[in-house]
């Protein structure tokens, strides 16, 4: 009889700013088709996160000596569980992919316009993930970076 010992394999990003389309590095860009719509992106000191109308990818600077980087390419159709948890200045993004990997997106010092753009963004990524289109109007303040609080 085998033993096999399981470790849960678990990739976590620490984002701290959102980036203007314009101030994304220009490597970001080749990994992100025309016919896609570009939601917004967030960087950590050395990572970066792009959510898409269609994806999210992630780009994990694995090494900085050696400038590697690991690019992970993960589709909203691929996402089984989705959740966000809120806290006074962070806020997490917690998705499993329907392979059971699960991932944790970190938002660290957030200020009340990020909570409404992760807010919107995970409406957005819920609606797709369920089979329905995002709302226009939320996709608009997203990519418009129109976050002000509004009822």
């Amino acid at each position: 009889m085998a033993y096999i010992k399981y470790k849960e394999v678990t990739k976590q990003f620490n984002f701290s700013k959102a980036l203007n389309k314009e101030d994304m590095p220009g490597y970001i860009k080749h990994y992100i088709p025309e016919d896609e719509q570009i939601l917004v992106a967030y960087k950590t000191s050395r990572d970066h996160g792009v959510f898409t109308d269609k994806k999210i990818v992630l780009f994990d600077n694995v090494n900085m000596r050696e400038k590697s980087k690991q690019i992970y390419t993960i589709p909203y159709k691929s996402i089984s569980i989705l959740d966000v948890v809120f806290g006074e200045k962070n806020a997490e993004l917690n998705f499993s992919l329907d392979c059971g990997f699960p991932i944790k997106l970190k938002f660290v010092d957030m200020k009340a316009e990020d909570k409404v753009r992760l807010r919107l963004l995970y409406t957005c990524i819920n609606r797709i993930v369920n089979g329905q289109e995002p709302l226009k109007e939320d996709v608009k303040r997203l990519t418009s970076d129109d976050v002000s609080f509004k009822n």
